[in-house]
C-alpha cells in the first residue's frame, strides 16, 4: 500500500533523507523511529506528497505520487506533528470543508464528522473556535480530519504527543481497528516505548539512513548479532542506540510520580 525506492532529500550539502526503500502492507501497523533530527519528519512529508524528493520514487495504493498526485493524496490520510489549523473556524466548520475538499456526500460527511468527534471526546467543543482549544483537543480534531474520508493510508507524526492518557489510548485502540480494516498506518515517533505498544513493525532512520526494519525483537537480534568494520560497527552502534537501548523519555500515559498508566 505505501511504497518508496532510494528515496531521498537533499537539502544543500545536507543529506536529509539518503536513499530510502521502505513498503508497508494493508493491514500493518508501521513504526518509524529515531531521534529528533534523523529524518522522520522529512520522510513523511515526501511520503504524503508535501514535499518533492530529489531523487527516488513514492507509489500510495500503486499510484505513483509523482505522475498522479491528486489521486494518490485522495487515497491518504496525513496527521502531521504540529497541525497549523484555521482557528476562526470550528471544528464542525473544519470538517465540513475537508469534506468539500474530498468531495463527500455532504449528509454522509457530517454524520462521520459527528461519529468522529464524539469518539475522540471533542464533540462538546464543534462550535467554538478553533484558536481557543487546547494543543490535545486540537491533535485529536486534526485526527478526525485526516479520518473523514476513511483512507486507505495513514500518516501519523509523532500522533500521542499532546494527548492525555485518556486521548492515547483511544488512537491505539483506533489504529489498531483501522489496521484490522485494511488501512496502512506509518507512525513516527522517538519513543520506544509506544512503538512496543502499537506496531507491527519498525523501521529505524539514524541520520536520514534506513539502518534497521523488521519487528522490535528482529532489530535486537540483528544489533546485538552486527559485528566488526568501521561500517558494521557505526550500524551496530546506531541499531543498539536506536532501539535496544531504552532511553528514559516521557511518554503518554505517564502519570505524576512515574507510574505509568496502560496505554
Amino acid at each position: 500500500m505505501i511504497e518508496c525506492g532510494e528515496l531521498t532529500k537533499r537539502f544543500g550539502r545536507l543529506v536529509a533523507v539518503d536513499r530510502l526503500n521502505l513498503q508497508v502492507k494493508s493491514g500493518e501497523l508501521f513504526g518509524f523511529l529515531g531521534p529528533n533530527g534523523a529524518g522522520k519528519t522529512t520522510t513523511i512529508r515526501m511520503l504524503v506528497g508535501l514535499l518533492t524528493p530529489t531523487a527516488g520514487w513514492v507509489r500510495v495504493g500503486g499510484i505513483d505520487m509523482a505522475r498522479r498526485p491528486l489521486e494518490a493524496k485522495a487515497l491518504l490520510g496525513y496527521v502531521p506533528d504540529s497541525p497549523d489549523l484555521y482557528e476562526r473556524l470550528t471544528p464542525r466548520e473544519l470538517l465540513d470543508l475537508v469534506a468539500a475538499i474530498y468531495r463527500l456526500d455532504r449528509a454522509w460527511a457530517r454524520a462521520r464528522a459527528r461519529e468522529l468527534l464524539e469518539l475522540f471526546g471533542i464533540g462538546e467543543w464543534a462550535d467554538q473556535v478553533i484558536g481557543g482549544l487546547s494543543r490535545g483537543t486540537r491533535q485529536k480534531l486534526c485526527l478526525s480530519a485526516a479520518l473523514l474520508h476513511q483512507p486507505k493510508a495513514l500518516f501519523l507524526d509523532e500522533p500521542t504527543v499532546g494527548l492525555d492518557p485518556r486521548g492515547a489510548r483511544t488512537v491505539k485502540n483506533l489504529l489498531r481497528g483501522l489496521c484490522r480494516n485494511g488501512c496502512a498506518v506509518f507512525m513516527s515517533t522517538h519513543i520506544l516505548e509506544i512503538a512496543e505498544r502499537m506496531c507491527d513493525r519498525v523501521g529505524i532512520i539514524h541520520r536520514g539512513r534506513l539502518v534497521a526494519v523488521g519487528s522490535l525483537e528482529e532489530v535486537r537480534r540483528a544489533a546485538r548479532g552486527a559485528r566488526v568494520g568501521p561500517e558494521g560497527a557505526e550500524a551496530a552502534g546506531r541499531r543498539v542506540g536506536c532501539a535496544a537501548r531504552r532511553v528514559p523519555v516521557p511518554v503518554a500515559g505517564e502519570a505524576p510520580g512515574g507510574r505509568r498508566e496502560a496505554v
